[in-house]
């Protein structure tokens, strides 16, 4: 018997157009870490999503594709540009800022307190 191809019910999928929430995307969710250094909005990005070469800031070593690893960016930047009356698409480019982010092995990350910052290797 020959199959009917229907497009997929949209209660199943997600509307076309709907509003997603902020600071969400192909990549996931965004925490929010507080330490003494000051609060941090923290994506945890998994190796099959990792695409690019990164370097670390925390041992200055690269991330390679493939590797799991984190994106964090200061948290007060999109408070930042509410206060400052930004509002809208502008307020989600401060979110996206690429000058902001910083890309750290997981472990780096977490022992970022105990350590100096790295230094670049010659090259």
């Amino acid at each position: 018997m020959p199959r009917r191809n229907r497009p997929p019910r949209a209660d199943l999928v997600g509307l076309p157009g709907a509003p997603r929430p902020l600071l969400t995307g192909a990549l996931g969710w965004a925490r929010t870490e507080s330490s003494s250094d000051g609060d941090w909005m923290v994506r945890t990005i998994p190796g099959v999503q990792g695409r690019k070469t990164y370097r670390c800031p925390g041992c200055d070593h690269e991330i390679a594709p493939g590797v799991g690893h984190l994106v964090v960016w200061p948290a007060g930047v999109g408070v930042e540009a509410e206060a400052n009356g930004t509002t809208g698409s502008e307020m989600s480019t401060e979110y996206d800022d690429a000058d902001q982010r910083r890309h750290w092995h997981t472990t780096c990350w977490a022992a970022r307190h105990r350590r100096r910052p790295g230094r670049r290797a010659a090259r």
